[in-house]
């Protein structure tokens, strides 16, 4: 995450420093909205002026955070009251991904940092530039990086005329991770713990210099946990620079935009974008958990692909995320009340019994096609149409289509008896084989699936 910041009052250390004002640079025309902060000297609220652009020395402080300063933030005198921050998300819920900007800066100054990953959340970085007022960008080196993600950090510090500020994680713990578990543990034992070194524990000490932070976050994001972000909130699991329980406010500007219009938006204003998009890269992270998706996949299925779907968050969110699984119905059986999928005439839904029965079988009559599936699961609702068009094709050619809901209570069976890594998982039931055989590609269109079935069938 990268910070372009300013010096401020607020920060407990003693700081000394001068900055060299530069020409006067009009805030841009955004439509009818012009970015514009408030008058220094004033204590009028109708006192207005643009924002004035300026360089400044690196300034030491006692900060975790060092400041790499580039513009010059309007010093605040006094702790910023509080703010019923879930009144003001409804508020803003209609609002643009400027305004939100617009009003975390105006309101935060320099103690507010932008999140930055090297991902398409460069668009922050663009807002934060539209509206005309200083702004602090800060980044993780978890130092597992791709080198194209460095290579687009100094392309974007050169973009917007910015240092961004690098954390790292520390030394020691990173030597003692790999001491004892290797290189790759998390290909073994889940990504988390990784994770929690590399970049948990370094956003921590990141966010105990700052107030409030902004990230990238959507809802469309990450299948079934960032479906309820709100645009700003007291950020439930940091601290900010004050301690304790609320002394952090989170901002999400593009929470309720789409990827593909974040896209066209960096398309429209030219943004610098990691050379990694253009091969298949949408979500980046560290180069050994990230991989391109194939046409059709969502973008999270590129992160940590060999987990099961609800594991995909390095904990960096995990204060407002909510559970991968909905809550469950009233029959206590704790499989989640949600609407199934893959309904047509032409798939079967099998049963614990029915399935435990077809993988007993050692000499079938039929051969059978079966997906393992949660409803709840993006992936396989992703899949849902060519699945059912498959059946169709599959249709009085002698190969059975089937489906077997293996989340909640089915869930261990499924791993243990069936091979389940993910959903979805797609088995071949050969006739005269008792073993399934797992589909191994996550090509999904029906093309492909059907590839698979004629080549065994």
């Amino acid at each position: 995450m990268a910070l372009a910041s300013t010096s401020s009052s607020l920060i407990h250390s003693s700081i000394s420093s001068h900055s060299i004002a530069s020409n006067d640079l009009p805030a841009p025309w955004i439509g009818s909205f012009r970015p514009v902060v408030q008058s220094k000297a004033g204590n009028s609220h109708s006192q207005r002026c643009l924002v004035k652009p300026v360089c400044a020395e690196r300034k030491k402080r006692d900060s975790v955070v060092p400041l790499a300063a580039t513009r010059a933030a309007p010093e605040v005198a006094e702790k910023i009251e509080s703010e019923d921050y879930e009144k003001l998300a409804k508020e803003l819920e209609n609002a643009s991904p400027l305004e939100i900007m617009d009003k975390a800066l105006e309101r935060f100054g320099n103690d507010i940092g932008i999140a930055f990953s090297g991902a398409e959340d460069v668009a922050l970085i663009e807002y934060a530039q539209l509206t005309g007022r200083p702004f602090r960008v800060f980044s993780l080196d978890t130092g597992r990086l791709n080198p194209e993600t460095y290579q687009f950090f100094d392309t974007v510090e050169k973009h917007y005329g910015i240092h961004i500020e690098y954390m790292f994680p520390d030394a020691v713990e990173v030597q003692a991770l790999v001491r004892n578990k290797g290189l790759f543990s998390f290909y073994e034992d889940g990504h988390q713990e990784c994770c929690r070194v590399r970049k948990v524990r370094p956003l921590r000490r990141a966010l105990k210099g700052l107030r409030a932070w902004i990230t990238g976050q959507r809802k469309d994001q990450s299948p079934g946990t960032r479906a309820e972000i709100p645009v700003v909130q007291v950020d439930p699991s940091f601290e900010g620079m004050d301690g304790g329980n609320g002394s952090l406010v989170k901002w999400n500007p593009v929470a309720n935009v789409e990827g593909r219009d974040i896209w066209n938006f960096l398309q429209a204003m030219n943004v610098p974008v990691n050379s990694l998009h253009s091969r298949g890269y949408i979500s980046i992270g560290c180069e050994p958990c990230t991989r391109p998706v194939l046409p059709g996949q969502h973008e999270r299925e590129g992160r940590w692909w060999w987990e099961d779907a609800e594991a995909k968050e390095c904990g960096l969110h995990k204060g407002n995320i909510k559970q991968e699984l909905p809550p469950v119905n009233g029959n206590g059986n704790g499989i989640a009340a949600v609407a199934d999928i893959f309904n047509s005439q032409n798939v079967i839904a099998l049963s614990r019994t029915g399935i435990e029965n077809l993988v007993r079988l050692g000499n079938r009559s039929d051969p059978w096609l079966v997906v393992l599936y949660a409803p709840w699961c993006r992936f396989c609702q992703a899949m849902e149409g060519s699945y059912v068009e498959l059946a169709e094709k599959l249709a009085g050619s002698g190969v059975k289509v089937g489906k077997f809901r293996a989340d909640g209570d089915q869930k261990a069976f499924a791993e243990q008896e069936l091979q389940l890594g993910s959903f979805p998982t797609i088995l071949f039931f050969p006739k005269n084989s008792s073993r399934p055989i797992k589909y191994p590609s996550e090509k999904r269109d029906v093309n492909s699936l059907m590839a698979f079935v004629n080549a065994l069938r």
